[in-house]
């Protein structure tokens, strides 16, 4: 399918960004009832899963980081409605709710305080009552939705040197293409920016932002060195030395390349939804599947996931465009979605490429499967910011 490059077709929503899919979410909201979550989903074909392990004995930060994951993808824009799968109601209650004042979009409750936490009757209930949601989604038509609605997030995995020189300005001209149709874009893992957090602070549209990307990364250096842990062979890690970064310096100057040109408009907190269009920066850890859960829990519809030698690891809720620019990657590996290698044999130029990846984002946008949705790569990973009591 193509479009004029102007709209996609995606699902419009009664508040905020449209969907590119239109999935009903089972959301199982803390680890008593994950399995239960899990036999729910079995039973609705065509459902996505996201159950936390944990969820209780939460306190402060890391309780309201929390609730802001479970809010954040129970109200993605790929979710046309959600089932919430739940221990006690009255938490449950206060999720759902945030979740509708967002998004405005079906969300049902099924909880142990309603079946005497009987599991097997919670099964029951919440495949009754997912089918009902999943039988009015059906009926749901994808429609022209203008690019500028689109929200992308940009991760890099298992990086080597065509990553820092191909792959991710490869990514940050696409996010310039999509930034200049009105779109919006964001790119994470703070430790790695460390470096060239320098580089990346000159393009802050104000002094506030600068400062704050500093002292982003500062911060987290900080916490790394109390430990006293060498970020050496942790980052870069053992992939990437293979591949040819041998410093943090090196891997992150090719990782802010994922941020294109366009001035930088907020530094976002993680899973915080940008409150403009354009490009934007989220303080959050380095590991890709946390990462890209911040993504999605702040609204990100898709992903542009850059790769070395190969990852397979996707985003549940936001379908991912693998891209590498391996010379033998894309050939070794069906799950690349877009092989960009031409651009290190030389027989492509960069704004070429850009434009054909920018027609792949917005056939993915209108429906066309990635490989990650084809072979169930997709998950979530949610983040913890401290223990439980």
């Amino acid at each position: 399918m193509k479009t004029d490059g102007s709209f996609f077709l995606g699902f419009p929503r009664p508040r905020g960004r449209a969907g590119v899919r239109n999935d009903l979410l089972v959301l199982g909201i803390n680890g008593l009832v994950a399995r239960t979550a899990a036999r729910i989903s079995a039973g609705l074909p065509g459902s996505k899963l996201v159950a936390s392990p944990y969820g209780r004995g939460q306190l402060g930060p890391d309780k309201d980081m929390h609730t802001a994951q479970l809010v954040g993808l129970g109200s993605h824009p790929n979710v046309g409605a959600t089932l919430l799968v739940a221990a006690d109601r009255p938490t449950a209650e206060d999720i759902a709710r945030a979740i509708a004042e967002r998004s405005a979009k079906p969300v049902e409750i099924v909880a142990w305080d309603d079946v005497a936490e009987d599991a097997l009757a919670l099964t029951d209930r919440g495949i009754r009552a997912g089918g009902l949601l999943t039988r009015k989604l059906s009926a749901e038509r994808r429609v022209e939705v203008p690019v500028s609605d689109l929200f992308i997030g940009v991760e890099c995995g298992h990086s080597d040197a065509t990553s820092g020189l191909f792959s991710n300005p490869l990514a940050g001209a696409v996010a310039d293409r999509l930034i200049a149709l009105g779109g919006t874009s964001v790119i994470g893992e703070t430790l790695e920016w460390l470096g060239a957090e320098h580089v990346l602070a000159t393009r802050a549209a104000n002094s506030a932002i600068s400062r704050a990307i500093i002292a982003a990364v500062e911060n987290r250096e900080k916490s790394v060195s109390a430990l006293g842990v060498d970020l050496l062979y942790n980052n870069p890690g053992y992939e990437n030395v293979r591949g040819g970064l041998s410093t943090i310096e090196e891997k992150s100057l090719g990782a802010i390349a994922k941020a294109g040109s366009t001035p930088i408009k907020s530094v976002l907190q993680f899973a915080e939804p940008p409150a403009m269009p354009g490009q934007h920066v989220m303080d959050g850890p380095g590991f890709s599947p946390e990462s890209m859960t911040g993504f999605a829990a702040a609204g990100t519809q898709l992903t542009l996931f850059t790769t070395g030698e190969g990852n397979s690891f996707c985003s549940l809720l936001a379908p991912t465009i693998k891209i590498s620019a391996h010379p033998h990657a894309p050939q070794r590996m069906e799950q690349i979605d877009f092989d960009a290698s031409a651009l290190w044999r030389a027989e492509a130029w960069l704004p070429d490429m850009a434009e054909r990846l920018l027609e792949r984002l917005i056939e993915v946008a209108s429906g066309l499967a990635t490989w990650g949705e084809i072979y169930g790569e997709g998950n979530e990973s949610f983040s913890r910011f401290g223990g439980s009591f």
